[in-house]
C-alpha cells in the first residue's frame, strides 16, 4: 500500500497554527510599514529644518498658524480619503508641529 501525500500545509489544517503564521506575516508587515514611517518622518524633518534656517536667516516668526491650519484641514480630508480616523490624523500632526516649532525656535536664539 503507497501512502498519499497531503498537499495542504500543517498551517492550514491547524486553526491555532494557521493564526499564528497570519499573525506573523501582519507583524512583518507592520514592522516595514514602522521602517517606511521613521525614514518619511526623518526625510520630513530635514526639509523643516532647511525651513527653519531659512526663517531664522530671514527673521521670520518660527510658527505659520494659517499654514499649520490648513495643513491640518488637509491632512484630516486625507485620512478620512484612506479610512484612518481624522482625530488621530490631527493630533499627529499636531504634535509633529509643535516639535517642528521648538527646532526652528531654537534657530531663531
Amino acid at each position: 500500500m503507497t501512502e498519499t501525500h497531503d498537499p495542504v500545509a500543517p498551517e492550514a489544517q491547524d486553526p491555532v497554527a494557521r493564526a499564528a503564521a497570519l499573525l506573523k506575516e501582519h507583524r512583518e508587515s507592520i514592522d516595514r510599514l514602522d521602517a517606511i514611517l521613521v525614514f518619511t518622518l526623518a526625510e520630513r524633518f530635514k526639509h523643516t529644518q532647511a525651513v527653519g534656517l531659512l526663517k531664522a536667516d530671514h527673521d521670520l516668526p518660527p510658527s505659520d498658524p494659517a499654514r499649520e491650519e490648513k495643513q491640518i484641514a488637509r491632512l484630516q480630508d486625507l485620512a478620512e480619503k484612506a479610512d484612518l480616523d481624522p482625530e488621530f490624523a490631527k493630533k499627529f500632526l499636531n504634535f509633529v508641529i509643535q516639535e517642528v516649532i521648538k527646532h526652528h525656535e531654537r534657530h531663531q536664539s
